[in-house]
């Protein structure tokens, strides 16, 4: 059987699952159909869909204004996590959920894996989100609004492959104001910068400071081929931390993280470049930016690194800026390489 055969079949076996499992939860979609006429919307069965990573799925655009229009966004289109928790339950087990009797609503798709609304959530970051109880902390999030999950007792998909952390042990008062930028090492090839270093092009960062207060700056960016469609428009999505350390308590009084969304033009002169482009350039850059979540309070330097390496997932760039080094596996898969590489043989 040739791969083009496989893969017919493997996607036929997908759509026929996808067909079984909406088929088997027919009486709840029914349900929720009535509950949603109730409130003066009428869906359809193409409305919903069984994605195996998620579950049942209704969409429709602003489904979750509909369902709960007591839900008010602030000026950045975040919810107060706080205010959730008071309406809806986290269920053990279902990080990333948020359950009502009849559904669950989800944190944005920019949270999932390269962004893809069908994949599961980047993992690490939601759990970590989901497990904030310490009331210093005033938590904020971006939801999917066009999206709910409805098969509230179905499976979850869980993912582990987050081994490894960051700890930071630094005087922040000592870190000068500048700007750092890491990259993978040049050696690698195209398929081993994306298996290992998950296709981060470079890690740029900028610290600076302003009456006690030291702002953390970062922008991952990815190679050329992470891409998405938004508004009928290509753009290079870029994650962007920003967080405000008050050195007089050693914590965090602010911390967000968004999506810079880069044109073509914009992504190919900037991620060579680095936070100062503005300040250097005539041409002036300024994305179109979305944002995910903020925390505001007091926040532990631990808790914001912990956040800020799961936000930037799998980025072994994150870790060898906050430890100094990239973790043990990653160091000997590298060492691995060049020894290969200068032996003439460059397979991986």
């Amino acid at each position: 059987m040739s791969y083009e055969e496989r893969l017919k079949k493997y996607e036929q076996g997908l759509l026929e699952e996808a067909e079984e499992e909406l088929e088997k939860h027919s009486a709840l979609i029914e349900s929720f159909k009535k509950l949603l006429l109730l409130k003066g919307l009428i869906l359809k069965r193409e409305h919903f869909q069984y994605i195996r990573t998620i579950g049942v799925i209704a969409s429709y655009p602003n489904l979750v204004g509909f369902l709960c229009p007591e839900l008010v966004r602030d000026k950045e289109g975040l919810l107060n996590f706080r205010t959730l928790n008071t309406k809806f339950e986290r269920k053990r087990f279902f990080s990333g959920y948020l359950a009502s009797d009849s559904y669950m609503l989800m944190p944005h798709p920019n949270f999932r894996r390269a962004y893809n609304p069908k994949n599961n959530f980047l993992p690490g970051f939601i759990d970590s989100f989901w497990g904030i109880n310490d009331l210093k902390i005033d938590p904020y999030i971006s939801l999917d609004f066009d999206r709910v999950r409805i098969d509230l007792n179905g499976p979850m998909y869980m993912e582990h492959d987050m081994w490894w952390g960051a700890k930071f042990n630094r005087n922040i008062r000592k870190i000068s104001d500048d700007i750092i930028k890491l990259k993978p090492p040049a050696y690698l090839d195209d398929f081993q910068v994306d298996f290992i270093f998950k296709s981060a092009y470079s890690l740029d960062i900028k610290w600076s400071s302003k009456d006690g207060i030291k702002v953390f700056q970062a922008e991952e960016f990815k190679t050329d081929n992470i891409n998405i469609i938004k508004n009928n428009t290509v753009f290079f999505p870029v994650r962007y931390v920003h967080a405000e350390v008050d050195i007089n308590n050693d914590t965090v009084r602010h911390f967000d993280g968004a999506i810079h969304y880069y044109t073509k033009e914009e992504y190919y002169a900037r991620r060579d470049s680095d936070f100062n482009y503005n300040n250097k350039n005539n041409s002036q850059i300024k994305t179109l930016s979305e944002k995910l979540f903020k925390l505001n309070g007091e926040v532990s330097i631990d808790k914001w690194i912990d956040l800020t390496c799961l936000f930037l997932s799998g980025n072994p760039l994150t870790f060898e800026y906050f430890e100094g080094g990239y973790p043990m596996q990653i160091s000997e898969t590298l060492k691995a390489i060049k020894l290969s590489n200068s032996q003439g043989n460059a397979n991986f």
